[in-house]
């Protein structure tokens, strides 16, 4: 089989990427930037930094020079191999080899695949119209050496696809510089008159080694096909799937929950193994009328216990219907997280959010009402209450303020209601209000507390806190909006303490 070669160049890889996941950046001229030598230099342009100016490699100082509403943002090491992964992984599709070619490209071994697309053009139209419908700035070429296409997806401008056995023509126009060598080399090729790749094929072996050493050579061959490349394709991770077939169609409640222990045990057996917990699993079930039915259940903490994640499908088992019979069952770990083991003393009872119990609990309560009927709420460094609560992303989560030491309701309003007040001023707490049309008579009150408004978020007047009991034995907390002096003192409810 003929080999041929695709090469995917990503020219502005990490921008595109950053703008995937900060759509407010699409429209704006932004760098990524790192410090070089006692210098901030751009790491990697937008296309609209670089229509602008602001090119990789120049001083950030001069890009902005430039380019005055120019944005900078810190690089991140690794960012384009990672990157390149996901991309390599999701090119998969189209063939099963795919290397990652740092810094900003893949190459991909198409032998046999591009006649499923009618031909090598329809191949490379697909792929790269993907990418470019997903935010990737993306050229490809195709030739019969990894080499040749590199050079051709960079640098020529004529037509991507390289006829079988006609390399050596593709890249005769092409610049050095697509033979993918040193600087060093590059600048001496320069020095000496050569503007393109033409002159070096005709040019004897040893003039060429005794010149430039062996990595010229080693190119040229690599581009030409004298040479083989070595490509190290991309291993997709492998997906934590297990597969049950049923000798007979399976129709009730009992043969269903033990498909369901007996797929548990064996994933189970392989995650602890592997040091990870289930966080997500979906169970798939093929009927014999050809439908699936799906039942699926997530966990507040990776998990590998057979008996907590079979509790959690029993609750799903009734919504599961069998019809004329399953004849197949998938169960697939759709996340996962690694797990430390931790050794529990088992006099040891006071665990908090470190209690495997607890988030086993949450787990089978969610399972019953619904995970976002569940909150945990956090302390965020906000002076006015209504913004001092945040909702917790995980049972882990750590918090970053402390809760505060004064006196606060069970329950607080999202945004205080309005109260009449009947009071002594300036500073004393109300002798009445009237809420909802409800009159309620003041016996004790403390206070006052007061809070200030944030002045960098937003203006206005602060507030004046107390704590009242009323006659029913009812408490309130009840505020003061400004002072009285300016005639615009406001009074409004914002918690109940019973």
């Amino acid at each position: 089989m003929q080999k041929r070669f695709m090469a995917i160049w990503f020219r502005h890889l990490l921008t595109d990427g950053l703008a995937l996941r900060r759509p407010q950046l699409k429209e704006l001229p932004f760098v990524l930037v790192m410090p070089v030598k006692n210098r901030i230099v751009i790491t990697a342009s937008s296309r609209l930094a670089e229509q602008q100016g602001a090119f990789t490699g120049m001083a950030a100082a001069d890009a902005r020079a430039a380019v005055p509403e120019l944005v900078a943002i810190d690089d991140t090491p690794g960012k384009a191999a990672k990157l390149l992964r996901l991309l390599g992984l999701w090119c998969l599709r189209y063939t099963p080899i795919v290397a990652i070619d740092l810094p900003n490209g893949l190459i991909l071994d198409i032998s046999g695949c591009a006649h499923l697309w009618t031909d090598e053009r329809g191949y490379l139209k697909e792929i790269v119209l993907k990418l470019r419908n997903a935010g990737f700035d993306a050229r490809a070429a195709i030739a019969d050496t990894p080499g040749a296409a590199w050079a051709v997806s960079r640098f020529a401008k004529i037509s991507p696809i390289v006829a079988i056995g006609k390399q050596s023509q593709a890249i005769a126009s092409l610049p050095p510089a697509a033979l993918r060598l040193e600087p060093e080399i590059l600048e001496r090729l320069q020095k000496l008159g050569f503007r393109t790749i033409g002159p070096l094929l005709s040019m004897p072996a040893p003039t060429l080694r005794r010149r430039f050493g062996t990595t010229l050579l080693t190119r040229l061959d690599q581009a030409l096909g004298k040479i083989n490349e070595v490509l190290t394709p991309i291993v997709p991770p492998v997906p934590y799937v297990e597969r049950l077939p049923c000798l007979e169609p399976v129709r009730t409640k009992v043969a269903i929950e033990i498909a369901i222990e007996n797929l548990l045990s064996a994933l189970c057996l392989r995650l602890q193994a592997e040091g990870k917990g289930l966080r997500k699993a979906i169970l798939k079930c093929i009927r014999i009328d050809g439908r699936t039915v799906q039942a699926s259940i997530t966990t507040n903490r990776g998990s590998h216990s057979v008996s907590h994640l079979f509790k959690l499908f029993e609750l799903q088992v009734a919504k599961i219907e069998p019809a004329l019979g399953i004849e197949l069952f998938v169960l697939e770990a759709a996340k996962v997280e690694d797990m430390e083991t931790v050794q529990e003393q088992i006099w040891a009872l006071d665990r908090g959010l470190a209690d495997t119990a607890l988030a086993e609990l949450l787990d089978r309560v969610a399972g019953k009402v619904g995970a976002e009927a569940i909150q945990r709420y956090l302390p965020a460094e906000h002076y006015w209450p209504e913004r001092s609560v945040k909702i917790a992303v995980s049972l882990t989560e750590e918090p970053q303020t402390a809760w505060p030491e004064q006196m606060r309701p069970i329950r607080l309003l999202n945004n205080p209601e309005a109260i009449e007040v009947m009071a002594l001023v300036p500073d004393n707490p109300p002798k009445t209000f009237i809420y909802k049309g409800k009159r309620h008579s003041i016996i004790k009150a403390d206070g006052p507390e007061r809070i200030g408004r944030e002045w960098w978020r937003d203006g206005g007047e602060h507030r004046d806190y107390f704590v009242v009991e009323d006659s029913e034995g009812q408490r309130y907390w009840v505020f003061r909006s400004g002072h009285y002096d300016g005639g615009d003192a406001r009074w409004y409810l914002h918690g109940y303490f019973a």
